[in-house]
């Protein structure tokens, strides 16, 4: 076994990257239910599990989910780029659950956990390739896999952010693509854009289209601002590869273009129709302060000791960690200066507003005034404080070719002073322990563990610097190993224990089980209480609610906004209202009764709910969206009885209504209205009012009005018409053709590499 592990250290080394992974998760993965645990209830399972079921639904019945009409009134499901509609893994893991009975809460667990593992095994990769053939290579790597796969970062808020981890997951894999294409045995000292050999050319471009691939993966997961993060440090990395080259601007701005186009060309079928929905979201609204959030500054203390200062410590990496980082900067290397740059930068860019480099990206930097939560920018420092680790390893392992020993010594003393601080914490902490159990008793055990860490550390990178023996170093990974799992393995914050088929019924409750079994559809409920977060997706029930970061920001002023409840529900032909009051402002019958997570609730049924489609003969002209919302707000107004238009119709308005209609929702995409009116007649619709929407009446397209300042109205003649509307949007055609034109471009490249390589073989 010894004299494999030492012909084979990369498998051996892959080997066990993959049994910690099943470590750390193995209460994910155990078939002994009382030992289970599960992903704890908020955005995972409200957000991700919803959205992701309503995938599943779609998809198992042969149809692409590009509109979902089962939160905040309706939204086109693939412009929410949380959606995630087209991401490969996502889509295998609809795949592996339809073979295996169907979508369930722990299929999406344990594709977030499949991503971890994937994130630590390209890192190891990466640092293989960075650091080349040298003593210790192949433990640094696996200290790099393990710090940036188990540290605070990806372990704490990320799993519950699922979009997050999966678009993180690909940079060391987009890294790797870049230093290929720059490394010097391949281009030796040509530069890009200058004439030379065919082959190595290829492998350049192949390379460059391997980071493509990579970054377009990180757009499709779904988390922009991720990606952005992670776009901006990759063009970063490629002009300071560039810049050792010695290689020309131009060549910078051709390998930008071959990766950034690749990345466009893949991701384009979700990243065009999300750039439409985006500028008409509410996030166009949001300015500097709301943006501007990050990190309080006193938060740098989770480099040193984890949950102290926060619920989550997306800054931790470990002590070990930290001043293996810090001696591959003391080390000065150029690899660890702009390493140490990039986390430097991201670092003061997660203080948001607190500090005075966000304001300078926000109004210079393109892109950076479109996200909020500025902490996040913490991905770029957990990923580059990784990689400096392990090349601070390889610094101690080197240490002998140093000319004197006066660093040594300097290094033993900084080394027992950081442990003589920590231990020194500790102690303040326990005699406030003492004093006040409960209120230190939290604390006390990740104070004592960075202290006996730091303690640790003095006493083994010492002896790397003199012997360079592999056993030390081994000996280091343990506590590494050691210290993130006790951290991180199981953490309250982000586990329950409890099985998944516990944490989540994909079986709808009674409550919504009695509106479900109403057959007069589509309709509408507003389940604020007893349905909540985008359960609606879920259940296959239309809610007026969500919490989809990214409302449609017409719908959300009518329905969030301070309209009168009767008008709201009338415009969203609201049937059904879960809530905890026992009555309503208009008539209603409550006809079920429960509890949710809040308390008791009842299901009201409204008496006279306005129906999804209904003709009018009485109009009435508004200016523009924010007029109609000022007329509605009056109490007295009537959605029963007046449509509110932006344009003339053509119809003469008269003061009575009549006419039949039935509507039938043939899939989200296709809705039939039939109506029988007796004079020509506007018939509203409760749909919301978004590109891409188009409708005939007697197969002749006619133009869609914007009625109530955010639905839908069209026009219809005296006699029976029957209306189509279709959700056929043009961006996402466009996006589509691209997107395919470039994934099969990639397929044959690939396959052409593969032959290339067999053949030179």
């Amino acid at each position: 076994m010894k004299a494999w592990a030492q012909r084979h250290p990369d498998a051996l080394a892959v080997v066990a990257l993959v049994f910690l992974w099943l470590l750390f998760f193995w209460r994910l993965f155990t078939p002994i239910e009382a030992d289970q645990a599960s992903l704890k209830q908020g955005d995972f399972s409200g957000q991700f599990v919803a959205f992701a079921a309503y995938q599943y639904e779609r998809f198992s019945q042969g149809q692409v989910p590009l509109w979902n009409p089962y939160n905040n009134g309706g939204l086109p499901f693939i412009a929410d780029t949380q959606a995630a509609v087209f991401y490969p893994p996502r889509l295998l893991t609809l795949a592996v659950a339809n073979l295996f009975g169907g979508f369930s809460y722990r299929a999406l667990e344990w594709e977030m956990t499949a991503h971890i593992l994937l994130l630590t095994l390209l890192m190891y990769l990466f640092m293989r390739h960075l650091v080349g053939e040298q003593r210790g290579t192949h433990i640094a790597s696996f200290l790099s896999a393990i710090i940036v796969g188990y540290g605070g970062f990806m372990t704490g808020y990320a799993p519950l952010q699922l979009a997050i981890l999966e678009a993180g997951s690909w940079l060391p894999l987009a890294l790797l693509g870049i230093h290929l294409a720059t490394h010097s045995s391949h281009a030796r000292s040509t530069d890009l854009s200058a004439p030379s050999q065919s082959s190595v050319l290829s492998t350049q471009t192949s390379a460059l289209v391997l980071s493509g691939f990579a970054l377009g993966m990180s757009w499709m997961a779904g988390h922009p601002q991720t990606s952005f993060l992670m776009t901006w440090l990759l063009l970063a990395y490629l002009a300071f590869r560039i810049y050792q080259r010695g290689w020309s601007t131009r060549s910078f701005v051709l390998c930008s273009a071959i990766f950034g186009l690749i990345a466009f060309g893949l991701a384009a079928v979700q990243l065009i129709p999300g750039v439409e929905y985006l500028r008409l979201t509410t996030r166009s609204g949001f300015g500097f302060d709301a943006k501007g959030n990050g990190f309080p500054i006193q938060d740098v203390l989770q480099f040193l000791v984890p949950n102290v200062v926060s619920l989550f410590s997306p800054l931790y990496f470990g002590v070990a960690g930290l001043l293996l980082a810090l001696i591959a900067l003391w080390r000065r290397s150029k690899e660890s200066l702009f390493w140490g740059g990039a986390a430097l930068i991201a670092l003061v860019w997660s203080f948001g507003a607190n500090s005075l480099l966000y304001p300078l990206l926000y109004n210079t930097l393109p892109g950076a005034y479109f996200f909020r939560g500025q902490e996040r920018a913490a991905f770029v420092v957990a990923n580059a404080g990784a990689i400096l680790a392990g090349l601070g390893i390889l610094r101690l392992m080197a240490w002998r070719a140093l000319p004197t020993a006066s660093t040594s010594r300097l290094l033993r003393r900084l080394l027992w002073s950081v442990a003589a601080a920590l231990v020194g914490l500790a102690a303040v902490v326990f005699v406030a322990w003492l004093g006040s159990s409960d209120a230190y008793a939290p604390l006390m055990p990740y104070f004592v563990l960075s202290a006996v860490v730091a303690l640790a550390c003095a006493l083994i990178l010492p002896r790397l610097t003199r012997s360079r023996h592999t056993l030390f170093a081994l000996l280091l990974a343990t506590w590494v190993v050691f210290e993130l799992f006790t951290v991180n393995m199981d953490a309250d914050v982000v586990y329950d224990s409890v099985p998944p088929s516990e944490q989540l019924s994909l079986t709808p409750p009674p409550l919504i089980q009695q509106a479900l079994e109403d057959n007069n559809t589509p309709f509408r409920v507003d389940g604020f209480r007893g349905l909540g977060d985008n359960f609606g997706s879920l259940y296959g029930l239309a809610d007026i609610r969500g919490i989809s970061p990214l409302w449609l920001g017409s719908a959300y002023a009518i329905i969030e906004g301070d309209l009168p409840a009767r008008t709201i529900w009338g415009l969203f032909s609201v049937r059904y209202v879960f809530t905890d009051w026992n009555e309503l402002p208009v008539p209603s019958e409550i006809i079920g009764r429960g509890t949710d997570r809040f308390g008791a609730i009842n299901l009201h049924r409204l008496s006279e709910p306005r129906p999804f489609a209904l003709p009018f003969q009485r109009i009435q002209i508004v200016a523009d969206d924010a007029d109609a919302r000022a007329q509605m707000r009056d109490a007295r107004f009537d959605p029963w009885a007046v449509l509110l238009l932006d344009k003339d119709p053509g119809i003469p308005s008269q003061s009575s209504n009549s006419g039949t209609v039935s509507t039938q929702m043939e899939t989200p995409e296709r809705i039939r209205v039939e109506v029988n009116a007796d004079v020509p007649a506007a018939v509203s619709i409760s749909l919301v009012d978004y590109p891409g929407w188009h409708a005939t009446v007697n197969g002749d397209p006619v133009e869609i009005l914007r009625a109530y300042g955010g639905l839908m109205a069209v026009v219809v003649t005296e006699g029976e018409s029957v209306i189509r509307l279709t959700y056929d949007p043009l961006s996402v055609r466009i996006g589509g053709a691209i997107s395919l034109v470039t994934w099969v471009g990639i397929a044959i490249l690939g396959t052409r590499t593969l032959l290339m390589r067999r053949r030179n073989k």
